[in-house]
């Protein structure tokens, strides 16, 4: 029993045995928040390399819980020496928790992965945490003796607060404020220096002289190292990121919602083009969508060759995950958009798509009287009005005057926008699953209020992910389409990019720079309406470069081979449906 162990050698303590247990509870409080913090550390760094955020927990919260239990038995071994035991476990405890978010970001970036460094740090950090619990019983104990169950209600009381204001400030302070890196680091420093304070303060007298010298040098070399590794933070961060995405890191870019990255060069024809919308009379992002066809097809063809001035085009990351390449983009965004611009098209809803790109090929139809873009991303928004490398790929489509912003929850806005607007196409340009955050956004219900938004003979348009590399996904996002209501016409676009033949029918495709690891190889798209919809350009689609009547008719055939034998159900927000 804990509270029968009396230490060989109990000396007074400098203060009185309540204001000693304040502080030993105190200490608890701190410990438990930074603990929890580096909990969630681990959990966002691994599902941002990753992408799969569902995994990523699981592995972090079960290998962590297990390798705490494992430290709790380890740690019956210094209860002897329990406040030179609980000083040893907090500097160690503060070098890898501090450090580990650097450690992560190192591997994955010079390595090529980091599954095995995140095991590591979660089997090392849980063991250290689960080592803390006993010793600060065994030293509460140490200051004045009570009942093991009174003890461990103080204890856990403590440990529970520290960990709900620790949950708190990960999102809410560390993460917008100092970022992943620095965060960990923070947090890191602050944990050594509560456990040595504690130690090398309270229990002074209970070490030895050369083990209380021992113990400071330790804490003043880990707060030495968490230093260091803070100010080298930023030039390590700008080196991890010309490793991970290859060409120049032309803008990199937190927002709180997402990670944005633009690297490589500017495409040719981009100046032309945005000088194009500078004339005198001219409203920006307008000059090829209110021009004449000719003009049109021309426009476009200058901003979207492809070709760059530079070794490497203009590409968007968000959250690691190749959004749009500048050689290849009109594939993806022409497949997306025209064949639901292929009728009625006066207002227009761009789900998602901050970036202007598919706003940008819904600008071409002359006929858009209204187009209203829903993003929470509000920096991103601004992003894609501002930088340079952005608006060269998106042609200053957000400055049309017929563009309108709603910075919100997507889900939410179309839950409460009521009987506003009915629109005659609704383009949802998503990151699609099985991306876990993705989930509520490619439900049953998401697309019943999408659909209660489309105007009678309205379309929809949306981004289902890759029909050859994750066909039980997109076919589920088929499936949940159709259960709200909706027909639906599946399809398949090859990616082609500059240098790499298109996607094989097995979803092989040449690698990309940036966490995601590959060039998707295809898109997997979907038209779908009330009644059957036709999967065609349209007869007065602007000039397009990649898509015909006849390539969309292969699209959907493409898409037909990759059914899965056994139809997937609809995906819900109670229950979905999404693998991975």
């Amino acid at each position: 029993m804990i509270d029968q162990l009396k230490p060989a050698a109990a000396q007074p303590l400098p203060v009185s045995p309540g204001v000693g247990r304040a502080l030993v509870l105190l200490c608890v409080f701190v410990c438990a928040a930074c603990g929890l913090v580096y909990e969630l550390e681990l959990v966002a760094v691994a599902g941002y390399l990753s992408g799969d955020s569902v995994t990523q927990t699981s592995v972090v919260l079960s290998v962590m819980v297990f390798s705490m239990g494992v430290g709790s038995l380890l740690a019956k071994r210094w209860r002897c020496r329990a406040a030179a035991g609980f000083a040893v476990v907090e500097v160690l405890l503060s070098l890898a928790g501090g450090l580990s978010v650097m450690a992560l970001y190192a591997s994955f970036a010079w390595l090529g992965q980091s599954r095995a460094v995140l095991v590591v740090f979660c089997v090392v950090i849980g063991v250290l945490i689960g080592a803390e619990i006993p010793l600060l019983m065994t030293l509460i104990q140490r200051i004045r003796h009570q009942d093991a169950g009174g003890a461990v209600a103080d204890l856990f009381a403590a440990d529970y607060v520290g960990a709900l204001v620790g949950g708190l400030a990960f999102p809410f302070l560390l993460l917008p404020w100092l970022g992943q890196l620095t965060g960990a680091m923070l947090t890191g420093a602050v944990n050594a220096v509560a456990g040595g304070a504690l130690v090398v303060g309270l229990f002074r007298h209970d070490l030895g002289r050369r083990t209380r010298r021992a113990l400071t040098g330790g804490l003043v070399a880990a707060l030495a190292v968490l230093g260091l590794a803070a100010a080298c933070a930023e030039p390590f961060e700008r080196a991890a990121q010309q490793a991970v995405y290859e060409p120049r890191v032309l803008l990199s870019r937190d927002t709180g919602v997402q990670q944005v990255v633009v690297t490589g060069g500017t495409p040719r024809g981009a100046a032309a083009a945005g000088s194009s919308r500078e004339e005198p009379g001219a409203s920006p992002g307008t000059a090829g969508a209110r021009g004449t066809g000719k003009e049109d097809e021309e426009e476009h063809g200058k901003e979207g060759t492809g070709a760059v001035r530079g070794p490497e085009p203009l590409r968007l990351f968000l959250d690691g995950r190749l959004r749009a390449d500048a050689a290849d983009r009109h594939r993806y965004h022409e497949a997306l958009v025209h064949p639901a611009m292929s009728g009625p098209r006066r207002n227009v809803l761009v789900v998602g798509g901050a970036d202007g790109l598919a706003l940008r090929e819904v600008l071409r139809h002359s006929s858009v009287r209204s187009v209203t873009v829903v993003d929470a991303d509000r920096e991103l928004l601004r992003l894609a009005r501002t930088d340079p490398g952005l608006t060269a790929l998106n042609g200053r489509a957000h400055e049309d005057p017929r563009v309108r912003h709603v910075v919100a929850d997507v889900f939410a806005w179309l839950r409460g926008r009521g009987t506003g607007t009915e629109y005659d196409v609704v383009v949802v340009d998503l990151p699609a699953p099985p991306a876990a955050d993705s989930a509520k956004l490619y439900s049953r219900e998401f697309f019943g209020l999408a659909s209660r938004a489309m105007a009678p003979g309205g379309r929809l348009a949306v981004h289902a992910g890759s029909a050859a590399r994750q066909p039980q996904a997109y076919w589920t996002v088929d499936a949940t389409v159709r259960s709200a209501g909706l027909r639906t016409v599946p399809y398949r676009v090859d990616a082609a990019y500059a240098g790499a033949g298109p996607g094989t029918a097995d979803g092989t495709a040449a690698r990309a720079p940036g966490p995601g690891g590959r060039r998707p190889a295809d898109w997997g798209l979907i038209l779908a309406a009330r009644q059957k919809p036709v999967l065609a350009p349209g007869p007065t689609a602007p000039g397009l470069r990649s898509l015909t009547r006849e390539s969309l008719h292969r699209a959907a055939r493409a898409a037909a081979r990759h059914r899965p034998a056994v139809p997937p159900q609809p995906s819900t927000l109670v229950r979905p449906r999404y693998p991975g």
